[in-house]
């Protein structure tokens, strides 16, 4: 049953369309479980009804015009109940709904399981025999585990516009897809694809006018490959076997006009680029081959693969890619934005970024929130292929992208940008002004940074210090390791344009979602693994050059701190401490006039939440990292926007913890600050006040949105909003809560919308 699941899938998933692999399905499951119908009830959100879309066994004529309301039929009671229905005898049920003309009446026995995607119900799958008899729970799995692969086909096929059940046509508007956000904002734009060198899967669609020059090109790249496959033929000539020789011979073959090669050029005279043509035969074939039962015939998807990326390679050479002529309005997709490509636009041209792959502390993500450019990451079911020049609206704020958008949503999201670009210039007057409340409380507000070009916005911004210095950045952008003097060069320029204000440097913080290509970290669960503290105390040689170029930097300075993150036990600290007073050693032997600098640790897993009164006794500060502590303390990965829904920082675990990490801290007088997203919330900002943090640092961006917030409210109001929430036990109600606080207070203008008002 394993082998025939398997191929059924391979199937639908080598597909072309929805309609294909819905027929895929009916055929397929009505043979491997022996029963005369299987049938495809969808979900039509316009008409409400649920319509039959295949079917192997019922009246064919009837596909498309058998539409049912959710109250009728047992169909219909299968979707309500979001639970499989199986029945020895279908019209005895009190729910049974005969359709005329379908041949139903000839049919007793009946199993029905919904398909459902993301808690919604999107159809029903139906299989149904002629004797009376209950379907075993064999079949029922079977047909289970069918419905939940194909509830990933459907959805993608709506989303993309690969069908619609509505009678309205096939394209569909405002194809919504989900990601995490990169950088906040809203970008209205149009695609710009991107794929690396010679990489097929990633080549976009795009239409061209000059056939016969595109033939021509394709036909150069050809004869390049035809030659270089003479030539490795040759040099291996006398290493190899006949057999072996052969599969050259092969190779050539494939390349034919009457093979391969025959399939692009009809592609290509239907107005499809050379890139895209290729892609199309390429994966056409691939798949068919893969789903061959021979495994020697399945092993050729490899060679076509191999072939299609060195004609591949051949046209990227010959021609600069037409994707890399970039319009204004550039939205850049790419299957992973790298920095290369963002150094390639120009900058007056791009106005956000989509990543199918990546997370919200990726390399590229980092570079945009410093460069103000809204990203989404890991967009789900993207395709990256078929958007190309089309217009797209990016939103930053939720994590989501939106193809094909109606003039409605356009407007709406236009009227949320320029209210964005209101804000922010008028937001510029509180420069130089404190972040003091209306009752005298001054509220001390600094930047996380990471790059040089952070420095500047975050002094114009009127940055206080810098809470977190990320220095993994330098080490981002390198080959191999930077040495103490590119390190010393690297810091020094962070601490003094801030001195004497202090700058907080956190010692390396890879691993995870962080690895260096030089110092790869592969593991099964990274979040949980090798990273932080726990790999530089792995590697002191790494931890003490690091530590040494921090101090040297500050040397005549005096303005640095240094942060540990990842800290779980009070062994680390004392370990790494070891190292610092080591390293401060080694530099006074030397000569250097270097003061040693407060020491601090982030406070970002449980562990160190109920240890912090120990970790406090052996520390000058303590920062929490809200990120990571709301992932960990809700075992949530935020950088999956599967359930990316479920990362909340107003969750009430979060807020009790983050109270009791700055109670527990303050009673062992050590400064307690926090430099996670949570900081850079203008509400958030207030409840973490009112908690009585000493420090909020956040991204230059969000800093005059939080001093607006802080100017704005009572300090004594604001402890009583925290203990009315903390009362609460529901994320959603205390964001609410907050939300009707802020607008009570004047303060509706730095509310962002949430996902459902971005909908509406």
């Amino acid at each position: 049953m394993l082998d025939v699941l398997r191929r059924i899938v391979q199937e639908v998933n080598a597909a072309a369309s929805l309609e294909s692999a819905l027929k895929i399905i009916v055929s397929r499951v009505q043979r491997a479980m022996k029963t005369h119908v299987c049938s495809v009830y969808l979900f039509d959100a316009n008409t409400q009804h649920y319509v039959l879309m295949a079917t192997e066994g019922l009246n064919p004529k009837l596909v498309g015009q058998v539409r049912l309301a959710p109250s009728e039929g047992i169909v219909g009671k299968v979707a309500a109940r979001a639970e499989p229905i199986n029945l020895e005898d279908a019209a005895s049920h009190p729910s049974y709904y005969f359709v005329s003309g379908s041949g139903e009446e000839n049919y007793h026995s009946f199993l029905g399981v919904p398909i459902i995607h993301q808690r919604n119900v999107l159809g029903v799958l139906v299989v149904q025999q002629k004797h009376r008899r209950r379907f075993d729970e064999g079949e029922e799995a079977l047909l289970v585990t069918m419905s939940a692969q194909l509830a990933g086909v459907i959805a993608h096929a709506e989303v993309t516009g690969g069908i619609s059940v509505s009678e309205t046509g096939p394209v569909r508007q405002d194809a919504k897809f989900d990601g995490v956000s990169g950088a906040p904002g809203v970008a209205l734009g149009n695609a710009v694809v991107v794929a690396p060198p010679a990489d097929l899967d990633g080549v976009p669609d795009q239409q061209i006018e000059d056939i016969e020059h595109e033939l021509e090109r394709f036909s150069s790249a050809l004869e390049q490959v035809r030659h270089d496959i003479r030539v490795v033929g040759r040099s291996l000539a006398k290493r190899l076997k006949g057999e072996e020789q052969a599969l050259f011979d092969v190779y050539l073959r494939m390349l034919d006009d009457n093979a391969l090669a025959g399939e692009v050029m009809a592609k290509i005279r239907q107005g499809q680029w050379a890139q895209g043509a290729l892609r199309q035969v390429v994966q056409s074939h691939v798949q068919k081959f893969g789903l061959m039962d021979d495994p020697y015939l399945r092993e050729r998807a490899t060679d076509i693969k191999d072939l299609g990326r060195r004609v591949l390679a051949r046209l990227q050479e010959d021609t600069p890619d037409i994707c890399h002529i970039f319009p204004p309005n550039t939205i850049l997709v790419a299957e992973e934005i790298t920095p290369a490509m963002l150094g390639e636009v120009p900058t007056d041209r791009l106005v956000g970024l989509v990543s199918v792959l990546g997370s919200g502390n990726s390399h590229a993500a980092i570079l945009a929130r410093s460069m103000g450019i809204p990203t989404v990451m890991g967009v789900v079911d993207l395709p990256a292929t078929r958007i190309h020049g089309k217009q797209l609206i990016l939103d930053g704020f939720t994590g989501r992208v939106f193809a094909n958008p109606s003039p409605e949503l356009t407007l709406h999201y236009a009227e949320i940008l320029r209210e964005e670009t209101r804000l922010t210039k008028g937001l510029e007057s509180l420069r130089d002004k404190p972040a003091r409340t209306l009752d005298g409380y001054d509220m001390p507000l600094w930047v996380n940074t990471g790059l040089v070009t952070d420095i500047a916005l975050a002094l114009d911004r009127g940055a206080q210090g810098v809470g977190l210095y990320r220095t993994e950045v330098p080490f981002m952008i390198k080959e191999c390791f930077p040495s103490e003097q590119e390190q010393v060069e690297s810091y020094r320029r962070h601490l003094e344009p801030f001195a004497p204000q202090s700058v907080t440097m956190r010692t390396l913080d890879i691993g995870g979602d962080k690895a260096l290509p030089y110092f790869p970290i592969e593991e099964q669960n990274p979040s949980l693994g090798w990273r932080g503290v726990r790999v530089t105390l792995d590697h002191p040689e790494i931890f003490l050059v690091q530590v040494r170029a921090m101090l040297l930097a500050s040397e005549g300075l005096d303005n640095l701190r240094i942060m540990l993150p990842m800290i779980s036990t009070v062994t680390e600290i004392d370990e790494a401490m070891a190292l610092i007073e080591q390293a401060f050693a080694e530099l006074n032997d030397e000569g250097h006039q270097v003061i040693q600098p407060e020491v601090g640790v982030m406070i970002e897993v449980p562990a160190a939440v109920y240890q912090v009164r120990d970790i406090a006794r052996r520390v000058d500060f303590v920062s929490v990292g809200s990120n990571d502590l709301t992932q960990y303390l809700l075992a949530v990965d935020r950088n999956n926007p599967r359930v990316a829904g479920l990362y909340n920082h107003f969750h009430p675990a979060v807020l009790q913890a983050l109270q009791f990490v700055v109670t527990e801290a303050h009673r062992e007088d050590v400064q307690v600050g926090i430099c996670g997203e949570m900081a850079g919330d203008p509400g958030g900002a207030l409840l973490l006040m009112a908690m009585g943090y000493d420090v909020l640092s956040m991204s230059s961006n969000n800093l005059p949105r939080v001093k607006s917030a802080v100017r704005g409210v009572n300090l004594t109001e604001v402890r009583e909003w925290l203990t009315e929430l903390l009362a609460l036990d529901c994320p959603q109600h205390v964001e609410a809560r907050l939300s009707d606080h802020l607008r009570a207070a004047g303060l509706s203008r730095l509310l962002r919308p949430s996902p459902a008002e971005m909908e509406r």
